[in-house]
């Protein structure tokens, strides 16, 4: 089980009362959420190696060079004397990013990023190397792109909480979107996504994206038929796609997932069943207040 962290306890975050504090007042609403979904997914899915994936960068260079417009309007403003570049996070979130990574460590649950790369690159990596079946839970679509009937690679995608996830396979990516889950990456360039600062290609939505991929198998093939003039393409579109040329030359480099990152070869992914450091875990339950959802994460963990 690959989690897209980051994507999960924003999830917790905004799902989790922020009365929900410390002893000394400070918010754990994500600390104790992440704490809980994990609790829940491991109750329900009973993987055998469990890695919270994180973003060591949410926006890398190589993305912003092809793309500057990639997550722009994510980036919070700064002063000369900040730090540029850095994503705009809740006030009340920041402070606890770094306590859920202490508690990860303490329980001895893996947490693993990559320099210059996204969670979902790193999800790409463990999940195009693993030799057992994969579930990645995440809220971010992108992924859909990784499902892989074959080699048994599904995504948990939430629809509240974590307890009722959608199961995506492939079926569910055709039934979903019209496309195979092999051709979502070229679905997704074509459509654009306005989250993400990728403008698409004019007048291609959705539905317009997934029958140029029907009917022209892949971006090559729709690219192919927009230089040709006998293709089925109307004028309009054949216009549109040969204006964004520029676009999609760099686009597919971008929303693609990148499967080979570096990640530790002695990576350690196995479910633990005790924490790796009950007193640094007791510190931080006492410390923070996270009494109930770590006592029902070693529950789940010593049942597993």
């Amino acid at each position: 089980m690959l989690l897209d962290t980051a994507s999960l306890y924003f999830r917790a975050y905004f799902g989790v009362p922020e009365s929900v504090k410390a002893p000394d007042g400070t918010p754990v609403n994500a600390v104790r959420g992440l704490l809980d979904f994990i609790s829940r997914l491991v109750s329900d899915h009973r993987p055998t190696a469990l890695v919270a994936c994180w973003d060591d960068d949410w926006r890398p260079q190589f993305r912003v060079d092809a793309i500057p417009s990639y997550k722009a309007h994510r980036v919070a403003e700064f002063t000369e004397d900040e730090v540029p570049d850095e994503e705009e996070v809740p006030d009340t979130l920041s402070p606890q990013v770094p306590i859920i990574e202490d508690v990860l460590a303490a329980f001895g649950i893996a947490r693993v990023g990559s320099p210059g790369f996204e969670a979902d690159d790193v999800i790409g990596t463990l999940a195009t190397a693993a030799d057992t079946p994969v579930r990645i839970v995440t809220g971010d679509r992108d992924l859909f792109q990784l499902v892989d009937d074959a080699r048994g690679v599904q995504v948990l995608y939430p629809v509240k909480g974590v307890g009722n996830a959608d199961v995506i396979d492939e079926a569910a990516v055709l039934a979903r979107y019209g496309v195979p889950a092999s051709a979502y990456a070229d679905f997704a360039t074509l459509r654009g996504d306005a989250s993400d600062g990728l403008p698409g290609v004019k007048g291609i939505g959705e539905k317009t994206a997934a029958q140029l991929i029907a009917e022209f198998g892949d971006l090559a093939g729709v690219r192919r038929a927009a230089d040709d003039p006998a293709s089925s393409l109307t004028p309009a579109r054949r216009r549109n796609l040969q204006a964004a040329a520029d676009y999609l030359d760099v686009a597919p480099g971008v929303v693609a997932v990148v499967r080979d990152v570096p990640v530790p070869a002695d990576l350690v992914t196995a479910l633990p069943r005790a924490p790796r450091d009950p007193a640094a875990l007791d510190a931080l339950t006492a410390r923070w207040g996270l009494g109930g959802s770590v006592e029902r994460l070693l529950g789940v963990l010593a049942e597993a």
